[in-house]
């Protein structure tokens, strides 16, 4: 149990701001508070858990610049990151003092910290396949962010807590709705599947997923019956399915449209900016839209603030003519995500869902449902 060693300040925080992720301040098991460090022959490994989520990172042997001795330890997480962004030495030392204390050290400073038995800590099963799904790690992020904004924060739907992943053949499809809105993006994977893949994967987990993804290094996906694990880089992140299954929401996108309209994504988004200023403190943050004789014209009101009204040229036919009222929130969330700067915004009367997709890039469409507001 004695372990000592001494490694580059910037290596271990790297890793160690990764796999604290994997912590939960809600962990009911008070060894899951803490960080397992196990240093064996072949290097370092560090592991969180919060039982539903496991994340570990492994640091090579030669990593590492100084090995006394290995063994494991579990430190606390609450204040380890912290002490070790604020040693002044650019080497940190760590050495197990009694079975259950660790000091932290450099030249110039110490802490000498309790720690907790690893005995305690549960056995975590990290299962691979033989062949995982493989994704770019960019485009796996890219998944993530113009989708899992749409998740909703409600949990008397466990499952729309949740981003779903559908894989036939080689079309994997991303979808989250909270049931007010709707991301769903499409892509081509190098290598088909050859069993169909849909799962439910937890909402918060993926977006901590996302925030570890920092290049298009390959990402694996190893898929199980109740549990999906992530291989990247030095990077192990298992977490647990949410179970059921997802809504089908194909019959919520409309096919045909009556009125389709082109219109520049950054002057759109900054109207309808503008005009949410006036609703901000409103439940629904709602604004209005009209179309007509090729204008749009976009206009809030706040029955104690005033009114505010933005006009703009868009390409549409002669004939389209709407009223129709949105979440000002919900439509910029769904705009940021767009890429190109020529968007479609499509149509069919003031009940019936708004889409919008890039006039290019068929792979993401964006769905918001209107606000009656009389």
């Amino acid at each position: 149990m004695k372990m000592k060693f001494s490694i580059d300040k910037n290596i271990i925080l790297e890793n160690l701001s990764n796999v604290i992720k994997g912590v939960s301040t809600k962990n009911v098991i008070p060894v899951l508070n803490g960080i397992k460090f196990e240093l064996r022959s072949e290097g370092l490994y560090l592991t969180a858990s919060d039982s539903e989520l496991v994340i570990q990172s492994f640091i090579e042997r030669n990593l590492i610049r100084n090995v006394d001795c290995e063994g494991v330890i579990i430190i606390g997480s609450k204040y380890i990151l912290e002490i070790l962004r604020k040693m002044p030495s650019d080497v940190i030392n760590f050495e197990v003092i009694d079975s259950l204390k660790i000091k932290i050290y450099s030249d110039f400073n110490q802490y000498n910290l309790n720690c907790l038995d690893p005995s305690e800590y549960p056995n975590l099963r990290l299962e691979e396949h033989k062949d995982p799904i493989i994704l770019q790690g960019e485009l796996f992020k890219t998944i993530i962010n113009q989708t899992s904004f749409a998740i909703s924060t409600q949990e008397l739907r466990p499952l729309l807590t949740g981003v779903n992943i559908k894989i036939t053949g080689d079309l994997l499809e991303c979808i989250a709705t909270d049931s007010y809105r709707l991301a769903k993006k499409n892509i081509k994977l190098d290598n088909p599947v050859v069993t169909d893949v849909n799962i439910v994967l937890p909402g918060k987990n993926v977006i901590e997923l996302e925030k570890i993804i920092v290049d298009n290094e390959n990402i694996e996906m190893h898929i199980f019956n109740n549990k999906v694990l992530f291989k990247y880089k030095n990077i192990i992140f298992q977490t647990n399915l949410l179970s059921g299954t997802y809504p089908n929401t194909s019959n919520l996108i409309p096919t045909e449209f009556e009125i389709i309209v082109q219109a520049k994504k950054d002057d759109f988004s900054s109207a309808v900016d503008r005009a949410a200023l006036l609703t901000q403190g409103k439940d629904k943050n709602i604004i209005k839209m009209r179309i007509e004789n090729k204008e749009m014209i976009i206009n809030s009101y706040a029955s104690e603030i005033g009114k505010t009204e933005e006009r703009l040229l868009v390409e549409t036919s002669e004939k389209s003519n709407i009223d129709i009222s949105f979440s000002a929130k919900y439509m910029l969330d769904a705009l940021k995500t767009l890429k190109d700067e020529d968007i479609l915004i499509l149509l069919n009367n003031d009940v019936k869902p708004i889409v919008m997709k890039s006039l290019k890039d068929e792979s993401l469409i964006q769905l918001i449902l209107p606000i009656k507001t009389y």
